[in-house]
This record gives structure tokens, sequence and C-alpha cells, in this order.
């Protein structure tokens, strides 16, 4: 072991103590029962579902303890972290409605960012150092690897432990001429593990647990040949935590395994060691078998894929709190459910099943429940970025689009349920809006299913004949045009007597609606004949008797 002297000069001189940083980060005051929660993803790649799920706990339990929720980058895996990661995280967050309460920059327990606190780490590593609790090892890449090979050959446990650990309990003269000749060194923990010992630990998620005892001594600070001296994921998120006065640690199950060391760490450092809640993974179903939903493979997996697309922000979190609470699920009013309580302990250990289906009929019932101008305002701002054209046109027409929208939603029981997400509004009313609607000059268009494109043309002709410009005798008016064209009042009629009829009134109805909204599905067809105008609906009712019946262009008319 090194003498005080030679650990000291392993450090800057201006290295605070351990106190200074006690006295910098006091004890939080707070209210009993409060929980102090963090969500801490690592720089290596978007922002994804599970992390969003993960954080959407934590505000949770920090809202309704009256406790604190803060964000911190854990970047000390350098070699890994993809360059703008972490900047999308905070947008990202923003967007879920669970951004930190303490802000990057502002918040008393900063800096939020790991690689911006190595003093800290290196502080602590150096009480490791002092009091004997770690140690410089040398063991270089190749020697390590030789180890862990002969480990393997024996059927033993690889790692750093026991003959293994040839710098655990090196000569000190030893260790200072390596220091001398400037041979690069991280520093490990001396685990106070014993072999084929059991510890057991409570999980807020899972219950007791039990584990083997930790016996290696895992690297707490990376290699001296780094500029920059970072830790170990297993040293800094103790020293934070701690620092940070958290309370709870609710994170993703990989880390199950690393609890030993973890809890090694805590007690060592002689800090008071707070519970975990490990959440387990989001799945997917792949034919019949379930596996991790995946970064690389599932576009579904980046939260990207949901802001692209539209779905509204709380829709996704209601649906995030059902995976992790199934009495939430399908509670309604989903403001209601979205009061309730988080509970841990009602949180499954096995990885709950992503739906899409499922999501989208949660953002039609989402959608129904908002007034029209504010779902106008959602499309408005998700199409600035995603859809600008779209954008474009309904910012020019907001009476129309808002009008269109009220469809079936205002004053009804039942309100319509046709947009699940924000994108959806162009498939679902875009007809509405001229620059986004091709009229139909071909008689034979397949949309009208086979009804023979001379009675098609005498239908419309039929309906302008008769139309008398009021919406809500629409209805009436398309049946007498139909009756007049020898349309079957009934499918049943038609079906007893297809002979005689050219269609039922249903088939009827079906051309008109092609016509109007291009689609043989949409709202009802008094509500968009009344939105789009009489000009409008002789207009495209009119473009189909611009053609003959072999969809030749005629001269003039009919």
């Amino acid at each position: 072991m090194l003498d005080p002297d030679g650990i000291d000069s392993l450090f800057p001189r201006d290295l605070p103590g351990s106190e200074d940083w006690e006295r910098r980060y006091p004890a939080r005051r707070l209210g009993d029962g409060a929980q102090v929660v963090r969500f801490c993803p690592s720089p290596t790649g978007s922002m994804h579902l599970g992390g969003i799920y993960v954080a959407a706990l934590d505000w949770a339990i920090a809202r309704q303890t009256g406790g604190v929720y803060f964000v911190r980058i854990e970047d000390t895996d350098q070699q890994r972290e993809v360059a703008g990661a972490a900047a999308e995280y905070e947008p990202a967050l923003a967007w879920s409605g669970i951004p930190s309460d303490e802000p990057a920059g502002t918040g008393a327990y900063g800096p939020y960012v790991q690689s911006q606190r190595s003093m800290i780490y290196m502080t602590y590593v150096r009480e490791f150092l002092r009091a004997g609790k770690a140690y410089p090892c040398f063991s270089t890449k190749e020697e390590l690897a030789a180890m862990a090979d002969e480990q393997r050959a024996l059927k033993v446990m690889t790692g750093y432990y026991g003959r293994w650990a040839p710098w655990r309990d090196a000569p000190a003269e030893r260790v200072r001429a390596k220091l001398a000749a400037g041979v690069p060194y991280v520093v490990r923990f001396r685990s106070p593990g014993v072999g084929a010992r059991r510890i057991t630990y409570t999980d807020l998620i899972r219950g007791i647990m039990s584990a083997d005892d930790n016996c290696n001594d895992v690297v707490i600070l990376k290699s001296s040949a780094n500029e920059l001296r970072l830790p170990t994921y297993h040293f800094a998120h103790v020293v934070d935590d701690h620092l940070m006065r958290v309370t709870l640690v609710i994170r993703g199950d990989e880390w199950l395994s690393s609890v030993p060391v973890h809890i090694q760490l805590w007690d060592v450092a002689g800090f008071e060691r707070p519970p975990y809640a490990h959440v387990a993974p989001l799945m997917k179903l792949e034919g019949t078998t379930r596996r991790k939903l995946s970064k690389r493979h599932d576009p579904e997996a980046s939260i990207e894929f949901y802001i692209a697309a539209g779905y509204p922000r709380v829709a996704l979190i209601y649906y995030l709190r059902g995976l992790a609470n199934s009495r939430l699920a399908d509670l309604r009013p989903i403001s209601d459910a979205m009061r309730e309580p988080i509970r841990l302990e009602e949180c499954g250990t096995s990885g709950p099943l992503v739906d899409l289906v499922k999501l989208e009929d949660i953002g039609a019932d989402v959608i129904a429940s908002m007034p029209s101008e504010d779902v106008f305002d959602a499309i408005l701002e998700w199409a600035e970025k995603y859809d600008r054209e779209l954008a474009a046109i309904v910012k020019s027409q907001r009476s129309l689009a808002v009008r269109a929208l009220d469809i079936e939603r205002v004053g009804v029981n039942n309100p319509r349920k046709d947009l699940h997400k924000w994108s959806d509004f162009r498939g679902a009313y875009g007809y509405f809006f001229n620059e986004l609607f091709a009229v139909i000059t071909n008689p034979g268009d397949a949309r009208f299913e086979g009804i023979d494109p001379a009675v098609v043309r005498r239908l419309c002709a039929q309906v302008l004949r008769d139309s008398r410009g009021a919406a809500d005798e629409w209805p009436n008016q398309i049946r007498t045009a139909a009756a007049a064209c020898g349309f079957a009042p009934t499918a049943r009629a038609f079906k007893d007597a297809p002979s005689t009829y050219v269609g039922s009134t249903r088939e009827a109805f079906l051309v008109i609606r092609v016509l109007l909204t291009g689609s043989t599905r949409s709202q009802g067809l008094h509500f968009v004949a009344d939105v789009l105008g009489e000009v409008e609906v002789k207009r495209r009712l009119g473009a189909v008797l611009a053609v003959d019946d072999g969809g030749q262009h005629l001269a003039s008319g009919s």
C-alpha cells in the first residue's frame, strides 16, 4: 500500500476534500415521505421508449410524494458515446411532459453531466486509496485477457480476485517503481466480498432478492493514460446519488447482476444506501416469440418515432403508465387515470409488450375528448415540423379545418375517433382542402366498386338537377336520385331482384361519397356537404360529367 504522500501525489494539489463536497451539496429539505429520484440516460444513442418509460415512473413517484425528479447524463463510457445524442434528450423529455425539476445549468446539485464532475470523483477515489479500500492496478489488457482465458479453462468465475489479482497486495516499492516509470494504471476497489457467501436485499419491485457476494475488485477509476480521468458507472453513481441526495434508484434490470458490488461500494464509502427498484424491459412480440424491444432493429423503440408520427404525448405517457401498473391501463377518463398513483410493487418482473394498436386506440380517445380548436393547434404544431405543405394549407384555412374537425365531434355523446395521431389528419380530413384533393373525372374509377360508368354519370346528373342546396336534405335527395336512376331502395331488394336494378341505395351513396371525399368511408355526407359548401359540392360532382362513358373528355357538359 502506498504511503499518504504517495497517494496524494496522484491527484491535483488543489483537489477539494470530501467535506467540501458535502457542504456544497447539503441534505435536501423536503417533507416526510418525499422521494428524490433521477433519470440517468447514457448518450450512446437516441432517446428510446424504454428510457421514457423509466423517466415517467421517476416523474410520477416524485410528483405523488412531493419530491424531486432530475435528469443526470451518465457519459463516463466515452468510447461508446454517439455525437449529439445527449442534446436530443432534453427536448425529448420536454415533449413527453417530464422535463427535469432541476434543469442543467440552474439546479443546485449540478453539474448534471458526469464528465463535468470528474473532480468530485477524484476526491472520493483518493479517500478510498487513503483508507486502503482501493489500489492502483498496472495489469495490461493482454495480461487480463490471459487471466480470463485461464479462469475459463479452469471453469471458475472470471474476474480480478484471489491469485488473479496480482496488484491487490503488491509491495509499495513495486507500485512506486511503476508510477515512477509512468506506466498507465487504473484504480480498483478492494472488495470485502467473501466467496461462496450469499447476500440478500430488498428490491421495491421484485421483493427480497438473493445473490452471490461480490469478490471481484472492479475498476472504479479508468486508466491514467486518459486525458480526462473518469470513473466507471459503478463508482460514479454511488458518489452522485449520495451527494445529490437521491432516496430511490429506479433503473433497468440489466443492472441486477451489479447490485452486490454496488451494495459494497455504498457500505464501504459509509453512505446511506437508497433502495433499488429494477424495471423489466419493454418487449415486442415477433411471431409467437417475445423479445426485448431493440433500439437497433425496431423503429418504434425510438421516441422520435412517436413524435414524428404525431402521437399525443398524453396518450403515450398514459399508455406507459398502464404498462407499469395494469390497473391503470383501461381507467377512464384518462385525465383521472393520470392522477392515480404509480405503485412500484405493482410493476411486473417480466417485460410488458408494446402494442401500437392499443396505443392508437388510446390516442383516438385522447383526441376525441379535445376541443376542435385544440386539436387544430396540435396538428398545426406537428405539421410545421413534419408536414410543411399541410401546415401552410391549414394555417391559411383555419376556419375550414376547425369546421371539418367539428363534424360528429361537437355536441354528441360518442364523438368520432378517426384521428389516432396528428399525422392521420391528412388522410382523414385532407379532402376538405382543394389543394390536397384531386377531383375524380373517371366514371369507371375502381372506388365505385363496379358500378357502370354510365350509371355513375347519370346519378351525378340527377343529384345535381335535384339539389336544393340544404345540406341536411342531402340523404333524402340522394335516395330520390338513386331511385330515379334505377337503384333498389335496400340491399335486400337488390339481392332479391338483381336484374331489375343497377345497384342498391348503398352503392349510390358510395358513389357520391367517393366523388366528394375520394374515399369509401368518411364523415356523414350531409355534414361533409355543409362544410364543403354548395359550390364545391357541385364542382366535385360535375367533374365526372366532363367525360364520356369510356373516360374520354367531352366538349361540354354531360
